[in-house]
């Protein structure tokens, strides 16, 4: 079997000293991103991508200090939604419905240590299938010709769009606004400017580091300021001790359940760790929930969630490494960090870069078990952090933003653009609009033309060929279903809206 011998080379690539300090860095600084309630996975990545650059990282370095993070903020985000009821990222809404009620009985310890140890198991069980299915997907999608290509990149896009998002005319808009950014710069066929301006700094195109330092970070230090007088500090619960015998922490079933579901949504694009946390949540309520005890305390309602959207965490990795196709926005976020390496991810990528691939799937099995052993034993310090005042860390984090692109770019103008971008990003999230689809269409907007052009040339322009292969006409087909799903889903939320109230419900 060629994945084992493989998989052994990984481990050596991921257990080189510098290798393994930067899993153990980025493990221990995604926990404390990850405790801090707003920041999330995706805002924590884009701040790190600039330091990446500055410490002049090799490609299988800098992605393993970067899954270090991810792999950290889901361990991470949970501190605050069962010490606080304040979710650290979407995610982890479903862990405060039983969490916080276990803190607030006095089993703080046990729900952390549940946490950990079910997304330990759930990352891990992600791994292996990452693992067995990566070079079965990838060696499938050497198959794909332009105009499949052109057909899974706009499937992505639409179905990032969410199908249970509460606007998908929002969402949908935010990813074209993306694909037209991406035209910006020279035109890659004929060479002449598009959209520049006559600005020669915009000839090379929109520099997607910058893009997303300012839509993120930069945007969340000016929600910041808006906000920094409304809100109230939250008390912390003691975290205690763990009270629990170890193993009454692991639930099997629960976990094995909770991590499947989490993977199998993880793989598709579009989908990502919120879904499979809520999926797995309701369904271990209607399996398990005999005694009507979730939501009041119940261990088993911690224990699906934190499974299931580790699990989606290692299934975003999938079609991010085989198809070129980010799963979730921080994958999205991944995925710009390799273009910009100048390393196209792809099936041809497990050929081409064995070190790259393998040596990033090995530190996943590795950042997993130290996550465990920090989580465990340092947890009390990590629910310390939620003491430091806001205001002391927002600005660190523009600093460092800052102080990250200038570094990479040595250009005054990239600091204007990604203040640019942050005013954007602000003004998008005030009304509503996802920035996430913006990330995607800007990423994939290039190699969508490409393909687009590929496929034209090849047919002598004939637009016949996007539809000219089952493949393609069945990922067209998954991209329309996609479209009529989310619009019979706004239809019957706005009439669930508008219902008029019946007088017992009233009383």
């Amino acid at each position: 079997m060629e994945i084992l011998p493989a998989l052994g080379q990984g481990f050596g690539v991921a257990l080189e000293p510098q290798n393994l300090l930067l899993a153990l860095i980025g493990c221990f600084a995604g926990t404390v991103i990850g405790a801090l309630p707003g920041i999330g996975p995706t805002n924590g990545i884009a701040i790190l991508i600039p330091l990446a650059f500055s410490l002049s990282l090799s490609p299988v370095a800098a992605m393993i200090l970067l899954t270090s993070v991810y792999y950290g903020t889901m361990f991470g985000g949970r501190i605050s939604s069962i010490l606080l009821n304040i979710p650290g990222d979407a995610p982890a809404v479903m862990t405060c419905l039983d969490g916080y009620p276990m803190a607030r009985q006095g089993r703080a310890a046990d729900a952390l240590a549940i946490s950990a140890i079910s997304s330990f198991l759930g990352g891990t069980l992600a791994t292996i299938g990452l693992t067995l299915s990566a070079p079965l997907l990838a060696q499938a999608a050497i198959h794909f010709g332009p105009a499949e290509y052109f057909a899974l990149y706009i499937m992505a896009v639409v179905a990032v769009s969410g199908v249970g998002s509460a606007n998908p005319a929002k969402m949908l808009l935010s990813g074209l606004v993306g694909l037209a950014l991406a035209t910006i710069g020279l035109d890659p066929a004929s060479g002449v400017p598009r959209y520049t301006f006559d600005s020669f700094e915009l000839y090379d195109g929109i520099d997607f580091v910058v893009a997303a330092v300012g839509l993120f970070a930069i945007s969340e230090f000016l929600l910041f300021i808006e906000q920094r007088g409304s809100g109230t500090e939250a008390k912390r619960l003691p975290v205690g001790r763990i009270g629990t015998a170890f193993h009454r922490m692991i639930y099997p079933m629960v976990t094995l359940r909770a991590s499947l579901l989490g993977f199998i949504i993880g793989v598709l694009p579009g989908a990502g760790a919120t879904m499979a946390s809520f999926l797995s949540y309701t369904l271990e309520k209607r399996i398990s929930d005999k005694e009507g005890t979730f939501g009041r305390g119940d261990p088993r309602g911690v224990a699906a969630p934190e499974a299931a959207d580790n699990a989606a965490a290692g299934g975003n990795l999938v079609p991010m490494l085989t198809l070129g196709i980010p799963g979730s926005g921080t994958t999205a976020i991944m995925l710009g960090m390799l273009v910009t390496l100048n390393i196209q991810p792809g099936p041809l990528l497990f050929e081409r870069q064995p070190e790259l691939v393998w040596g990033l799937v090995a530190s996943l099995y590795v950042s997993n078990v130290i996550l465990l052993v920090l989580n465990i034993p340092l947890v009390g310090i990590f629910a310390r952090l939620l003491t430091v005042p806001p205001r002391y860390l927002m600005p660190v984090i523009v600093v460092v933003s800052f102080m990250g692109v200038y570094t990479v770019s040595n250009s005054a103008f990239d600091l204007l653009l990604m203040a640019a971008f942050g005013v954007l990003g602000y003004g998008m999230r005030k009304m509503g609009f996802s920035l996430v689809p913006m990330v995607l269409g800007m990423l994939l907007g290039g190699p969508m033309e490409q393909s687009l052009r590929r496929a034209l040339q090849a047919s002598g322009g004939q637009v016949s060929i996007l539809i000219a292969s089952p493949l393609s006409i069945g990922l067209h087909l998954t991209t329309l279903g996609v479209v009529v799903l989310a619009i019979f889903l706004e239809i019957r939320r706005r009439r669930r809206l508008h219902r008029p109230v019946a007088p017992a419900e009233v009383a």
